[in-house]
């Protein structure tokens, strides 16, 4: 397997084609939204601690499984890495899935909460599915295909990042002041928020689509998995934007995200991460 430094570009050609694999991605959504919705908002909820501190319901684990279920089946030669149930399978192809993304939001009745599946092959995210079933949301996506969202006559549409070329005209969500505190990057948070037109921290798979769909210019958030993250890159580059790590590089191994309408991704790039200064000569 390769290492993230072999990795190419998130958006270097693929010459596949992957409407199969992405009409299973959609299905598999299918079934993952029929296992959420069915324990989503219970009163007798079953919730437990990870070793992480962070939280995981027993929707989280039917979520996965039912997810898993279908690929044993369908694409029994794959590679698997769920938030759950760990790494499967070894192989080039790769599904990543986040059962519950938000499941401080899942376990509290509040609706903003989705499945992330993705396909990566070779290392590149290639197929994404975001599905937020309890508010009747679903964005897709994969290399060469497009990305789409669901409209509310029940039909699709085809979604686009946004062409605001100037940083002062941009809207951005920055996910949490905790987590750009932890990392170590509030100087860097109050630039971006000070040079920017709007900031809001709308928080977990939102506002990635909200980017896609030409509603934000600029995501960005730490201490990121690869299943909370990977998902996401088809649905944002086929929407025309761009997606790195914090640094830039094209990974979603990195810990961090930026994702961009990419007219402006350069621009945020060298906001957050200003020249050092140098010493003047007396």
């Amino acid at each position: 397997m390769p290492t993230p430094h072999d990795l190419p570009r998130f958006d270097a050609p693929f010459d596949g084609d992957l409407q199969a694999d992405l009409d299973l991605a959609l299905r598999l959504a299918d079934a993952a939204d029929a296992a959420s919705m069915a324990r989503f908002d219970a009163p007798d909820l079953d919730v437990r601690t990870k070793t992480d501190a962070s939280p995981v319901t027993e929707a989280d684990l039917a979520t996965e499984r039912a997810i898993r279920g279908m690929l044993e089946t369908e694409r029994p030669g794959d590679g698997v890495f769920g938030e759950e149930f760990g790494v499967t399978g070894d192989s080039v192809r790769q599904w990543i899935i986040d059962p519950i993304d938000g499941t401080a939001n899942y376990l509290k009745g509040i609706p903003m909460w989705a499945t992330l599946i993705a396909l990566s092959v070779d290392g590149v995210p290639r197929v994404g599915v975001v599905s937020q079933p309890a508010i009747g949301r679903r964005w897709w996506g994969a290399s060469g295909l497009g990305a789409w969202t669901n409209t509310t006559d029940g039909g699709t549409r085809r979604i686009s990042a946004s062409r605001i070329d100037a940083v002062s005209d941009a809207s951005v969500s920055f996910q949490s002041i905790a987590q750009w505190r932890g990392a170590g990057r509030l100087d860097a948070l109050e630039r971006l928020t000070s040079a920017v037109w709007r900031d809001r921290g709308y928080g977990d798979a939102w506002p990635y689509m909200l980017l896609a769909e030409g509603r934000l210019e600029l995501v960005a958030e730490f201490d990121v998995k690869e299943y909370d993250i990977a998902a996401h890159v088809p649905i944002v580059l086929e929407a025309g934007g761009r997606f790195t790590s914090f640094d830039g590089s094209d990974s979603i191994s990195a810990r961090s995200s930026l994702a961009t309408n990419g007219v402006l991704h350069q621009d945020f790039l060298d906001l957050l991460h200003p020249p050092a200064p140098t010493e003047t000569s007396r």
